[in-house]
C-alpha cells in the first residue's frame, strides 16, 4: 500500500513576505520592504531545502517583487528630489 500523502504547508515566512511586501506599499514603506526582502529569501531558502513539505514559493516571489519595486522606487524618488533641489539651488545661486 502506498503511504497517504501529507498535505503541503504554506510557508510562514512566505507568508510575512507578502503581507511585509503590501504594508511597504501602503502603511510601512521602508520597514515593510525591508522585511519583505528579507524573508522572501529566507522563504524561497527554506521552500527549496523541503519542498515535499513546504509550499508558497509564488507568495514568496511577490513578497520580493513588491519589497524590490518600492526601494526601487524610494531610490529614483530621492535622485529626483535632488537634482530637482540642486538645479533650484544653482539657479538661485546663478542669479545672485
Amino acid at each position: 500500500m502506498n503511504a497517504p500523502a501529507v498535505p503541503r504547508q504554506s510557508s510562514a515566512m512566505a507568508i510575512v513576505s507578502l503581507v511585509a511586501g503590501l504594508l511597504g506599499w501602503s502603511l510601512l514603506p521602508v520597514i515593510g520592504s525591508v522585511v519583505a526582502i528579507i524573508t522572501g529569501h529566507l522563504a524561497r531558502a527554506e521552500i527549496r531545502r523541503r519542498p515535499d513539505m513546504l509550499e508558497g514559493d509564488g507568495l514568496a516571489v511577490a513578497g520580493l517583487v513588491l519589497g524590490y519595486l518600492m526601494v526601487a522606487m524610494a531610490i529614483l524618488g530621492l535622485l529626483v528630489a535632488i537634482l530637482f533641489f540642486g538645479g533650484l539651488l544653482a539657479v538661485i545661486a546663478a542669479a545672485s
